[in-house]
């Protein structure tokens, strides 16, 4: 099989540094089922691991890349076969294993979903690891009772990849969504996405009692920190918390008030779920779940773009989802 590009991290004299190379499949970390990326994205985890930040990596050189989607080339595994278009996310790829910064991929068979029907490969990379953060978010939230008739659902660092589809996804299911983001542009984006209000993040008064005054029958979460905090004491009686991230801190200082007076639920949403429980929620993503804004929200780029698109992100300057295109 020819060789092919990827973007490749290195640890050299104890400094990480990135690079497209130029690679054979036999370099790539082992697997059964071998696959011609289509796309991958860049989500706040690559974007700290192709900078060297945050003691991503395990193990050098690696291809980053935490999800993509792309055909099965080759499949020593019975499940699949050549032609097969499939999606790929967390498992460890991008990580302790080569991910989806690169044209082709080589993968474990346990890993590997069919690609819904109804969804292209450029609509599961704009999803990706991202959108079904955001799918899980709603599905777990949904589990625990909430509904649209329940009132408002906010969403935290709007403009942010998982955030952007969950205002999407949201909208689409009837909710009434509150969008809070500090990038006071971006207003019109969030609305076109489906969000009914918008709050700045500069301007949020959200004192300091144990209970403020409800607000939310349920909250998406990416930032963690004092806002999560706040959620707590603003959240509606069994209003449901999804968290997934600590943008803003990884420290929670809240008391149990809101929870034993208000019964409120707060979720954790760990992304690298169990297969069964994927192909349900992905399942979802390809019906009910469908975002009907995937073209606003891509940003698609070429691989040379990625240390550009990288530090874009980790200064805060991106919105939605940068999607790399690696099939030429």
């Amino acid at each position: 099989m020819k060789r092919f590009q990827a973007y490749r991290l290195f640890e050299e004299d104890g400094k990480m540094s990135g690079r497209i190379v130029e690679m054979g499949i036999d370099e790539l970390s082992p697997g059964v089922v071998t696959i011609r990326v289509a796309y991958s994205s860049i989500n706040y985890k690559d974007a700290l691991a192709a900078t060297g930040q945050g003691n991503i990596i395990r193990g050098y050189p690696r291809v980053g890349g935490i999800d993509l989607s792309g055909t099965v080339v080759a499949s020593q595994d019975a499940r699949f076969r050549e032609g097969d278009e499939v999606v790929v996310h967390g498992f460890g790829i991008g990580v302790e294993h080569d991910g989806g910064h690169a044209q082709y991929a080589r993968v474990a068979g346990d890993w590997v979903l069919p690609l819904p029907r109804g969804l292209s490969l450029l609509d599961a990379a704009t999803l990706g690891a991202a959108g079904y953060t955001a799918a899980l978010s709603i599905h777990l939230m949904e589990l625990n009772d909430l509904r649209p008739a329940a009132g408002k659902v906010v969403v935290n660092g709007a403009t942010g990849g998982v955030a952007s589809v969950a205002i999407d996804m949201l909208s689409r299911r009837g909710y009434q969504v509150t969008a809070i983001t500090g990038k006071d542009a971006e207003h019109d984006y969030l609305k076109r996405l489906g969000a009914s209000e918008i709050l700045s993040r500069q301007s949020l008064q959200m004192g300091k009692k144990p209970l403020e005054k409800p607000l939310w029958a349920g909250a998406i979460d990416s930032v963690g920190g004092e806002f999560l905090a706040w959620l707590t004491r603003t959240m509606q009686a069994y209003g449901v918390i999804a968290s997934f991230g600590n943008a803003g801190g990884a420290e929670l200082n809240t008391t149990v008030i809101p929870f034993i007076l208000r019964g409120i639920r707060l979720l954790g949403v760990n992304a690298n779920s169990p297969m069964p429980l994927r192909k349900i929620v992905w399942e979802r993503i390809a019906t009910d779940l469908r975002p009907r804004h995937l073209g606003e929200i891509a940003h698609i780029i070429m691989l040379e773009d990625l240390p550009a698109a990288c530090a874009k992100m980790l200064k805060a300057e991106s919105r939605g989802r940068t999607v790399i295109q690696l099939e030429t």
